[in-house]
């Protein structure tokens, strides 16, 4: 027979569509973890280590996709977040703990967030930086409550870009790639309080409980958007939806570990190569940059900051909105209007403008950061350690129970997690 010559030069550009269409709550889930809060722990790393603990991002990957795989799965099959699901099958004190937990680590790193996109404001064009912080915190709250789902999640998708800023440093500073690239796949560590709290610092900034939530939240916002209640209910679509959910997260935390590779990348080769060890907020990180790399570098870390924290924040409200919702079975969803979905947004608000206090306080940044890294690694281990128990159980899952390889994986990340936290507070 044949064949439609005619059509064969679309192949490609539809292939390209459908990729992209298929990235959502993956991508975007994975491009808010390099938020400022974590940019600045990156950034510490590459200062004070230099390249040799590159590893921890690689070594995280398969940590991170198995965990967020296992949320976004929750999310889906049961058509439920995860605070309605601790609800359903487990003693009410456990959602209200894990849910409390989450809402105190995730209003400071709010605050956080908000004060690093202040000062890189502050850096590249002067003025205040507690009225930047609420400016941004006033355009975030808005775009999220005002903006339809569907014209939102573009608007995140788009912002993802913002990450590249950290590939443009990279590429204007000499990088020792042979050096850099032994980093990143021999491990070397020594048995120490400074490198027990890096690694913690990497893997709290990596696997944070606040993904979880998100993502679950927002993969029941992708089947209502395709008219699905839950996939339980619809086994001839699960095949579909589950292998989108596999390469969206696949991609997104992929993406999310390359950009914070680069930003080690980035600080070993400028500001340790220059006896610099010591960053306190991703805006310093920036400012140490000019004297050394240049201002185009300089100005390109701080855009960056900017771009990634206009990324993060709307995650960090939502997750904690879906999760008030769901403890107080309030109606939810980005996809409902206002209207429709008050206290929701209204959390979403609190959050988002109340955590700007932080800016005004005389807290130390650090040591902010350092209680929301303790309190995230409270949160998740019991926590990564429930959602492995009920994605493997037909009672939450039905027919659809994760796949063997993904439950063994999320318990070695619960394990992982639960050692690298009890080593933080021991040593």
């Amino acid at each position: 027979m044949e064949q439609p010559t005619s059509k064969l030069p679309d192949e490609p550009r539809r292939r390209r569509t459908s990729f992209l269409r298929t990235l959502g709550p993956g991508l975007i889930t994975g491009a808010a973890d390099d938020d400022p809060s974590g940019i600045a722990t990156y950034s510490q790393v590459g200062a004070q280590f230099g390249y040799t603990l590159g590893w921890t991002i690689p070594f995280s990957y398969p940590l991170l996709v198995a965990i967020q795989g296992i949320s976004a799965g929750i999310g889906a099959v049961t058509g439920q977040g995860i605070a309605q699901n601790l609800r359903r099958h487990y003693p009410p004190w456990v959602m209200r703990f894990a849910v409390l937990l989450l809402l105190v680590a995730n209003f400071i790193n709010i605050g956080a967030d908000l004060a690093a996109m202040g000062a890189a404001l502050r850096l590249l064009v002067g003025g205040s930086q507690l009225f930047y912080a609420i400016v941004f915190g006033l355009i975030c709250a808005s775009l999220e409550i005002l903006i339809s789902y569907r014209h939102y999640v573009m608007a995140l998708k788009w912002l993802t870009l913002s990450l590249f800023a950290y590939v443009a440093v990279v590429l204007a500073v000499d990088v020792p790639w042979t050096t850099a690239l032994r980093g990143a796949v021999i491990p070397q560590f020594a048995f120490d309080s400074d490198h027990a709290m890096a690694l913690v610092a990497v893997l709290g900034t990596t696997i944070s409980p606040y993904l979880f939530f998100w993502q679950a939240g927002e993969e029941v916002e992708e089947l209502h958007r395709r008219h699905l209640a839950r996939l339980a209910t619809h086994t001839r679509a699960a095949g579909a939806e589950l292998a989108r959910i596999r390469t969206d997260t696949l991609f997104g935390m992929g993406f999310s570990h390359l950009i914070a590779l680069f930003i080690i990348f980035a600080t070993a080769a400028t500001l340790h190569a220059n006896g610099i060890t010591q960053i306190e907020t991703s805006a310093q990180a920036a400012e140490a940059l000019r004297p050394i790399a240049g201002e185009f570098t300089f100005a390109i870390f701080a855009v960056g900051i900017i771009g990634t924290g206009m990324l993060a924040v709307p995650v960090l409200a939502g997750s904690a909105a879906y999760a008030v919702a769901e403890m107080f079975r309030w109606p939810e969803g980005l996809d409902r209007r206002p209207r429709e979905a008050k206290a929701f947004y209204a959390t979403i608000a609190v959050a988002t403008l109340g955590s700007v206090v932080v800016s005004f306080t005389a807290f130390d940044p650090i040591r902010a950061l350092y209680w929301a890294a303790v309190i995230n690694g409270i949160l998740a281990v019991p926590l990564m350690a429930i959602m492995v128990m009920m994605v493997s159980s037909p009672r939450v899952m039905g027919r659809l129970t994760a796949p063997r390889w993904m439950v063994l994986m999320g318990g070695l990340t619960v394990l992982v997690m639960a050692l690298a936290t009890i080593g933080f507070l021991v040593l």
